[in-house]
């Protein structure tokens, strides 16, 4: 008998024997699954994004099968999937309000200077773990592109300026970047909201001591302040602080800020 035979029928009984041995323990290990858990499974939308503060759509099914998870915590699929787990559960349905991711920079190439050349691994994180950052503001976007790198959804690009892109369209406001940047730049703001928004976040509290880092942030002047008609902003860390329980949109401060940092936001 050649060894090619014997090869090939030594090959066929191997894979009889692990086709046995697989279904043996297939058999002997399995575990029923839970009807409704599997019914909630089945209604969510699959992106195992964790923006449900769970490991993936398998966790999150399980937790609110248990009754330790609301059925409002997946914002991917937001107030349609809330009303089918409801269904599922016979509670009633809640509302999800959409959210989208903002930037809270304005740090780019242009505006931002670097304090050096940069040659570890190419991340925001590691950047700022090695050296606290590449830019002399401490507190800018490093422009490496961690956000787009966890984005599932394809919402995020690097513009040709350094700083993240954000598809409004395409974000489904899962935190996963918010959660990702190192310097907290990113800000997750639902998309009915109306009011200002300061678009820096370095909080040295000096004035005007940011223009040395980057010519477009925040010089801590407090014109918006001083001018806002219904007095719902304040300084907080150096930054211009917003109460949106307060504010009009009435446009004062965004008009007023000598270096247009302050935004009114209408993301809808």
């Amino acid at each position: 008998m050649s060894i090619v035979l014997i090869t090939a029928v030594f090959a066929a009984l191997l894979a009889l024997v692990l086709g046995f041995a697989l279904g043996f323990f297939r058999e002997f290990f399995f575990v029923a699954v839970d009807p409704l858990t599997a019914n909630i499974r089945e209604a969510l939308p699959g992106a195992n994004c964790g923006s449900c503060g769970y490991p993936g759509c398998d966790g999150y099914a399980g937790a609110v099968a248990k009754g330790e998870a609301g059925t409002g915590a997946c914002t991917v699929g937001g107030s349609a999937v809330a009303a089918k787990l409801a269904a599922l559960l016979g509670t009633d349905a809640v509302t999800i309000t959409p959210a989208v991711s903002v930037l809270a920079c304005r740090g780019s190439a242009e505006h931002a200077a670097l304090k050096g050349e940069y040659s570890g691994v190419a991340t925001c994180r590691a950047a700022k773990l090695s050296t606290g950052g590449t830019k002399l503001c401490a507190w800018g976007c490093l422009g490496y592109g961690d956000c787009r790198a966890v984005c599932k959804f394809g919402a995020i690009s690097m513009g040709a300026d350094g700083l993240p892109v954000i598809d409004r369209d395409k974000c489904t406001g899962c935190k996963a970047c918010v959660a990702e940047c190192p310097q907290a730049l990113l800000k997750d703001v639902p998309v009915d909201r109306t009011g200002a928004m300061t678009r820096c976040s370095n909080r040295n509290p000096v004035r005007g001591a940011v223009r040395k880092a980057c010519t477009a942030g925040c010089i801590k002047c407090e014109v918006c302040v001083k001018n806002c008609p219904v007095n719902c902003i304040t300084m907080e860390n150096g930054i211009p602080l917003v109460d949106y329980a307060k504010c009009t949109s009435c446009g004062t401060c965004a008009e007023k800020c000598p270096v247009k940092v302050m935004r009114l936001l209408k993301i809808a």
